[in-house]
């Protein structure tokens, strides 16, 4: 029995449910409204003390962490493998995999958390929107919505993210300008970690950063033409919240785009 707490949008749930459909597994899906903190009550946070998504849960037992969940499944359901065979390569998944975790998350977060979260806070008096994000379990993650919150995509965090997602994609670039995949040869858990990030660049019109990229725009075209995409990505988002997030995209570009080094 596997059961996956998420919300759509999330990159981290994203990557898991790529993971689910390259292996056609079945699972219970029970979404978490991130904008209504649902993350953050007592019963979730039993289950994942940090208030993140996604949680899966197998046979009653939750994981956390999106990174060790999609290497538990591969441990688990390994017939169709998304780890390298080669040392170096896996080597060179998990390095990946480790930068997402390290810098590309944060840095996707704080372009795409005010997009959702600042409509929703600005229905709300200072004092209960300031009392919310206080209950941010991380103090790092609390730190950079109270930013937000604050300032919008002016802030200096919102700036150094769309930097390092330039960053990442000159690498990325650099990298599969050589082989076809991020890892080496084959299709692996860098791509599913990667994929979503590109998704977010997708819905809010910030493809931009990578349009003079061969390389990259290949891969992303490759990766997007998989069923896995379609299945897990595509069809769990909407129409109209595909519209919204365009057009709040589309008014946030400039700031972003001003901010590049």
């Amino acid at each position: 029995m596997i059961e996956l707490h998420d919300h759509p949008v999330s990159p981290c749930a994203q990557k898991v449910r790529l993971v689910l459909a390259e292996k056609s597994l079945d699972f219970q899906l029970h979404p978490i409204d991130l904008s209504a903190k649902q993350n953050l009550t007592p019963e979730y946070l039993k289950l994942n003390p940090a208030g993140l998504v996604p949680t899966l849960v197998i046979d009653g037992k939750p994981i956390p962490e999106s990174t060790v969940i999609c290497e538990l499944l591969d441990d688990l359901y390994p017939e169709v493998a998304l780890r390298p065979t080669d040392p170096y390569e896996l080597a060179q998944m998990r390095l990946w995999t480790k930068r997402l975790d390290e810098s590309l998350h944060a840095a996707c977060g704080a372009l795409q958390w005010p997009m959702f979260m600042l409509p929703v806070l600005a229905q709300m008096s200072e004092e209960d929107a300031e009392a919310l994000l206080g209950r941010v379990p991380d103090p790092v993650r609390r730190g950079r919505q109270q930013e937000l919150y604050r300032q919008g995509m002016a802030a200096p965090v919102a700036a150094a993210g769309v930097n390092t997602y330039n960053q990442f994609l000159a690498d990325m670039e650099v990298m599969l300008a050589n082989q076809p995949w991020l890892a080496g040869q084959s299709f692996s858990l860098a791509d599913t970690g990667v994929m979503p990030y590109f998704q977010t660049l997708k819905q809010f019109g910030w493809t931009e950063l990578y349009k003079d990229r061969a390389a990259v725009t290949d891969w992303v075209a490759r990766c997007f033409s998989r069923p896995s995409y379609q299945a897990a990505i595509g069809e769990a988002m909407p129409a109209s919240m595909l519209e919204q997030m365009a057009k709040s995209g589309a008014e946030a570009w400039p700031v972003l785009k001003s901010a590049l080094i």
